[in-house]
């Protein structure tokens, strides 16, 4: 191998490793931003506290995300995204009995009652007297409804709805779901309404989709053993689609 030869292989090896570490800062500081969001609100969270959760310094904070905007704008499409891969492998790992439309619908309230929906929920309330923030969340709720009708067709392939039957009806469980979310974060379900309400809407949902998913493709790098059917990085709660309140939807 000749000298330059050399030098590229170590100066290609030493590009993938800052690469990685690239990502790896940036993923602790969109995560800690998540965290803030959720614990401390959107008034609270600031970028030197979203460093200080992630362990780095403010120089590298403002390296990767030179604003609380940018930073934030960064992590609301990273919770949005992580959410619909971590909700379609959960799916695809329940038993086959499972892995119909009630199935779905209970992975969905996890994904509500997760950190991750509380974290763009809070952005959306927010963004109502927010004039800096109201720009970046005005198309949050139809984001949300777009990941979650995507979805829906992903695992239901065989469905014979209409297209604009789905989507109302989807409008209708998010507007819904979002209710019940803000409920669920005052009260934990104590009486036990929120899973009444579930359990109807349940019912209903297996008249109106009664094909189960068999033939859902799963995600291509779905694991082995499937993840907790919870929001990423809550307490214990799962990941999957997000959702918040920003508008009606």
């Amino acid at each position: 191998m000749s000298v330059s030869s050399r030098r590229r292989r170590r100066h290609s090896s030493g590009r993938r490793t800052q690469e990685e570490r690239r990502s790896h800062t940036q993923a602790r500081l969109l995560e800690a931003t998540m965290e803030c969001l959720v614990d401390l609100g959107w008034s609270g969270t600031s970028t030197t506290e979203v460093a200080r959760r992630a362990g780095v310094s403010r120089g590298a904070q403002q390296h990767h995300y030179p604003t609380k905007m940018v930073l934030v704008a960064a992590a609301l499409e990273h919770l949005l995204e992580a959410q619909r891969l971590a909700y379609e492998t959960a799916f695809a790992v329940l038993p086959a009995e499972r892995r119909d439309v009630a199935g779905a619908l209970d992975l969905l309230w996890e994904v509500f009652r997760g950190r991750p929906a509380k974290a763009l929920m809070e952005l959306a309330v927010a963004a109502r007297t927010d004039e800096e923030l109201r720009p970046l969340c005005l198309d949050l709720n139809e984001r949300i409804l777009q990941v979650i009708l995507e979805t829906f067709e992903r695992l239901f392939p065989a469905n014979t709805l209409s297209h604009d039957y789905t989507d109302t009806m989807l409008r209708t469980v998010f507007a819904m779901f979002v209710g019940l979310s803000i409920q669920n974060a005052l009260d934990d379900d104590a009486s036990g309404h929120q899973a009444a309400v579930l359990g109807q809407v349940k019912d209903i949902a297996r008249v109106i989709v009664p094909e189960p998913a068999g033939t859902a493709t799963a995600p291509a790098a779905a694991p082995e053993a499937g993840p907790e059917p919870q929001a990423p990085a809550p307490d214990t709660e799962p990941r999957a689609p997000a959702a918040s309140g920003a508008r009606g939807a």
